[in-house]
C-alpha cells in the first residue's frame, strides 16, 4: 500500500512527501462533470456507488497519495433539524429561530440512522481502494457550521454571525455546543467505517480574533477531537486565513495543521514545532502559472517543509473549477519528483548534472 501520506501524518519517514488536493474530486475534472451531468449535488452526495466513483477518479487522473470522502460539510445538518438545498449561488438553508430554547432542541443524530449513505460510501471505497492510498473523511467544525446556519448559507462579513457571538453568546454556546456533539460522533462513525485519516474543516474561523477564536471556535474543535479514537487515526485541522491562529490550532489538539497560503510554510514550522505534522499550503492560483514557475514554487515549498517532520503537499485552498486537469496532474509529478530528488527544480537538476 501507498501509506506515504499516513506515515507524514505521524512525522515518521517517507520516500518522497506524499500530496492530495482539496476538492480533488470536482469540476475542474471532465470525469467529474460526466457523472454530476443531470444529478443535483445533493443527490451525488446521498449515492454512494456515485460518490464513491467521483471520490476515485483523482486517484487514477492525477495520481495522488490520498482519496477524500467525496461528500459535503452541510450533510450532517439536516437530521440536526436545519434545512438544506443547493441552488446554482451555493447553499441556502432554513434553520429554526435563533433562540436559546430552539437550539436547545436541536437534535443530535446517530450518524448510522441519519447519514448512513456516507459511512456505505466509505466502505466501498476502502473496498475499491484495494490499499493503493489511504482514505480521508472530514467535517466542518463546529464555528464553521454554525457560520452556515446563522447566515443562512455564505456570507461575506458574517455580520449576522458575529452579532450572534456578541449579543446572545448563550445562544451561540449553545448552537456551537450541539455542532461539536454532532460532528464528534458523525466522525467517530466515519472512522468506525473506515476512514484512515479525518479532516475538520474549519474554513471561516480566519475571520475570528484570537480572544474570539478562544471561547467560539478552538474548544468545540478540541471537543470534536477529544470524541474520536485517540490515539488512533490521525486529525487534521485546517482553517483558511489562520496565519494568526496557528499555535492556537496546534492547541485544540489535531496530528496534522492545515496551512493557506498567506503565511510561510518555513514560519509555520517555527511556530508549531515539531510535535505536529503540517499540510500546504500552494496558492490555488499558482495552478495558472506556467510550469516553470509553478515548479519553482512547488519546490519552495517542499524546502520548506523538510524543515521537520512530517509535511503532506498541498494547496492552501480548494482548487478552483476552472483549473487545467493538466495543471494538476503536473503538480502531483512535480512534487513526487522533486521531493523524490531532494527539492531541486528540474532546471536546477540539469544543471549539476
Amino acid at each position: 500500500m501507498n501509506d506515504r501520506f499516513l506515515r507524514a501524518c505521524r512525522r515518521e519517514p517517507v520516500d518522497r512527501t506524499p500530496v492530495w488536493i482539496m476538492r480533488q474530486a470536482g469540476r475542474y475534472l471532465p470525469e467529474y462533470r460526466a457523472v454530476r451531468a443531470g444529478i443535483p449535488f445533493l443527490t451525488l452526495c446521498k449515492t454512494p456507488e456515485k460518490a464513491a466513483e467521483v471520490t476515485l477518479q483523482p486517484i487514477d487522473i492525477l495520481g495522488v497519495d490520498a482519496a477524500i470522502l467525496f461528500s459535503d460539510i452541510l450533510i450532517p445538518l439536516e437530521p440536526m433539524g436545519v434545512g438544506v438545498r443547493f441552488d446554482e449561488g451555493g447553499p441556502v438553508l432554513a434553520p429554526p429561530e435563533l433562540t436559546l430554547e430552539r437550539m436547545q432542541q436541536l437534535a443530535v443524530p446517530d450518524p448510522v440512522e441519519t447519514v448512513p449513505f456516507v459511512l456505505d460510501t466509505i466502505r466501498i471505497l476502502r473496498r475499491e481502494l484495494a490499499g493503493r492510498v489511504p482514505l480521508i473523511g472530514f467535517a466542518g467544525a463546529p464555528f464553521t457550521l454554525a457560520s452556515y446556519v446563522v447566515e443562512k448559507g455564505g456570507s461575506k462579513d458574517f455580520l449576522k454571525l458575529k452579532r450572534l457571538l456578541f449579543e446572545r453568546p448563550e445562544v451561540a454556546h449553545t448552537l456551537l455546543g450541539k455542532l461539536a456533539d454532532t460532528v464528534g460522533l458523525y466522525l467517530r462513525a466515519q472512522i468506525e467505517a473506515g476512514a484512515q485519516a479525518v479532516q475538520i474543516f474549519d474554513t471561516w474561523a480566519g475571520i475570528l480574533s484570537p480572544r474570539d477564536y478562544d471561547e467560539f471556535a478552538g474548544p468545540y474543535v478540541t471537543r470534536v477531537i477529544e470524541a474520536l479514537p485517540r490515539p488512533g487515526v490521525p486529525v487534521i485541522h485546517y482553517v483558511n486565513g489562520g496565519a494568526g491562529l496557528l499555535e492556537r490550532m496546534k492547541a485544540a489538539g489535531g496530528d496534522v495543521i492545515g496551512i493557506d497560503w498567506k503565511t510561510s510554510l518555513a514560519d509555520a514550522r517555527r511556530r508549531l514545532g515539531a510535535s505536529v505534522a503540517v499540510q500546504g499550503n500552494l496558492d490555488p492560483v499558482a495552478l495558472f502559472l506556467p510550469r516553470e514557475k509553478l515548479e519553482e514554487r512547488v519546490a519552495e515549498i517542499l524546502g520548506q517543509g523538510a524543515s521537520g517532520p512530517g509535511h503532506i503537499f498541498n494547496l492552501g485552498h480548494g482548487i478552483y473549477p476552472d483549473t487545467s486537469p493538466d495543471a494538476a496532474k503536473f503538480l502531483v509529478e512535480c512534487v513526487h519528483r522533486l521531493s523524490a530528488a531532494g527539492g531541486a527544480p528540474r532546471q536546477q537538476q540539469q544543471q549539476q548534472q
